[in-house]
């Protein structure tokens, strides 16, 4: 059996690496992603995980407000009760690939929701 999860989201906030007992470099980061349109569009938030020299890469490059695709293997999903009462559930992505669509800054002079084009196709 196997699956695979592709997510398309902004950064929520600078990657942040730590290291195993054993040596092996762990970088964790938050991606946002959008479901629906209007008053139905909501926010899921991914908690994504890299190992090794992925992780090393995108503890260096990955920042906060940059777009990202991830591939990965979901975790069980962890329910939990918010603040507000509200039950929630914690995604968590162990990435297999990452790749980075656009920086902050670039986002910021162009329209978030054209990405890896400068120009108009007309």
């Amino acid at each position: 059996m196997y699956h695979k999860v592709t997510a398309v989201g902004r950064v929520g906030g600078d990657a942040e690496m730590r290291y195993t007992p054993k040596g092996d470099a762990v970088t964790s980061f938050s991606v946002a992603t959008d479901v629906g349109f209007g008053d139905n569009k909501k926010t899921v938030w991914f908690r994504v995980t890299t190992w090794q020299k992925l992780a090393e890469i995108c503890n260096e490059y990955v920042k906060k407000g940059m777009m990202v695709l991830v591939e990965g293997v979901l975790a069980e999903p962890r329910v939990y009760e918010a603040k507000n009462g509200e039950h929630r559930a914690s995604l968590d992505l162990t990435a297999r690939e990452v790749k980075f669509l656009s920086s902050k800054e670039k986002s910021e002079q162009t329209n978030p929701d054209v990405v890896g084009t400068d120009e108009m196709p007309f």
